[in-house]
């Protein structure tokens, strides 16, 4: 029998890298010790299938006999510094009306992690919307698995349709 301290502890930290390949990734807590693993399938029950490298997470964390586990995600921020700069496909939009915009309910038609983009369709429309790799990682985010469930915040701009923030699904406006 393995020992399991069933405490778990709130811990805020850096993601130190994710692999949605792998299926796991690490944290490094901001008080120290060692890396604590985050499981996908934590990441997915928080309603995402990745997290962008050097994103501010919170977690709840267990430690076992095989050392520091994440139990549960209670947020993600994007990685320090990734708004400063603004997109050029949002250069002409006003800030204020990109904040303005509800976060509606969308699923992940494709996404091509190496090709920078993919789409999505908000529910209940067919319409297509753009989704660039830069608005994941400010979103925190590194890669969408195809019918992920998300939120997204969209605008109509040169692309046609775009998402200018991706946020988990229960963030939606319904």
């Amino acid at each position: 029998m393995t020992y399991q301290d069933n405490k778990t502890q709130r811990v805020v930290g850096k993601v130190k890298w994710f692999d949605p390949v792998k299926g796991f990734g690490f944290v490094i807590s901001d008080e120290g010790g060692p890396d604590i693993l985050l499981h996908a399938n934590v990441l997915r029950n928080f309603g995402q299938s990745s997290v962008a490298d050097a994103a501010r997470i919170e977690i709840m964390v267990q430690r076992t006999d095989r050392g520091a586990q994440a139990t549960e995600v209670v947020r993600i921020d994007p990685p320090e510094g990734s708004k400063e700069l603004p997109l050029a496909d949002f250069a002409e939009f006003d800030p204020e009306e990109i904040a303005a915009a509800p976060l509606l309910p969308a699923r992940v038609k494709w996404f091509d992690k190496a090709k920078g983009f993919g789409f999505a369709n908000v529910f209940g429309k067919s319409d297509d919307v753009f989704l660039h790799i830069e608005v994941l990682r400010r979103s925190g985010l590194s890669d969408l698995l195809p019918g992920e469930a998300l939120a997204i915040r969209v605008i109509s701009g040169k692309r046609g349709l775009m998402a200018t923030e991706v946020s988990a699904w229960e963030n939606a406006i319904a």
